[in-house]
């Protein structure tokens, strides 16, 4: 008969970095790279059975929950705007974003890629490389500044790098500068639904640019 590891000791394998804790580590960002948002939800299963406090990878209540979405959804749209009129142009990032050029005046795409760039941008993207990561890092590495510094470039670099197969050097220009801005004020605040709002949000401007083919002016409004 073969014998199971008692619940605690299993979250506790779990919850450390031996082999079942790197292989779920491995697991997880295979998974969120390979089929996302499937990352995401093994990053909540991995809580669960972990039995890691919600709120250590980011999902603590927000002090008042409308303030908070719509303090993300402010900064979302002001982020991608400011990304596509000065940050991008000053880059040397062409004004027009070629894989998503289907989009332009094409309604059904548009409605498609809403659901998918929220799901994937807003709740994947942020469990996994802010909240998932954060923790596992801070378990690791520790919670100083500078422990904060490298864990915040660590995952910029881990976010940004996916994206060059879909959108090259531009793509992974971006998501770099948004890893770092998003990275940071996780950093700072330790929750993570702001930064889910902000994240869809600032996708779903992208998509609104584009399918009003809005790019090429805004890209050029400041530099010519």
């Amino acid at each position: 008969m073969i014998e199971t590891a008692p619940p605690d000791t299993f979250a506790a394998r779990l919850r450390g970095f031996g082999p079942l804790g790197v292989f779920a580590i491995l697991v997880i960002l295979a998974s969120q790279l390979l089929a996302s948002p499937l990352g995401a939800v093994l990053v909540l299963a991995w809580a669960w059975q972990s039995r890691t406090p919600w709120r250590e990878i980011g999902y603590a209540r927000p002090k008042n929950w409308v303030v908070s979405l719509a303090i993300g959804i402010a900064f979302g749209v002001a982020f991608k705007l400011l990304m596509k009129v000065i940050v991008m142009p000053l880059l040397g990032a062409p004004a027009l974003n070629q894989t998503y050029q289907n989009v332009v005046g094409n309604t059904l795409a548009l409605i498609g890629l809403l659901f998918a760039v929220t799901i994937q941008g807003g709740f994947a993207e942020e469990t996994v490389f802010r909240g998932f990561l954060f923790e596992r890092l801070a378990k690791l590495i520790g919670t100083g500044v500078w422990s904060k510094t490298a864990t915040v470039l660590l995952t910029a670099g881990l976010f940004a790098l996916p994206h060059y197969v879909e959108q090259g050097l531009a793509g992974v220009q971006q998501a770099t500068v948004t890893g770092l801005v998003f990275g940071t004020i996780f950093a700072v605040s330790g929750r993570i639904w702001l930064l889910m709002a902000a994240h869809a949000t600032f996708d779903i401007t992208a998509l609104v640019i584009i399918y009003w083919n809005l790019e090429s002016a805004l890209a050029h409004l400041i530099f010519k």
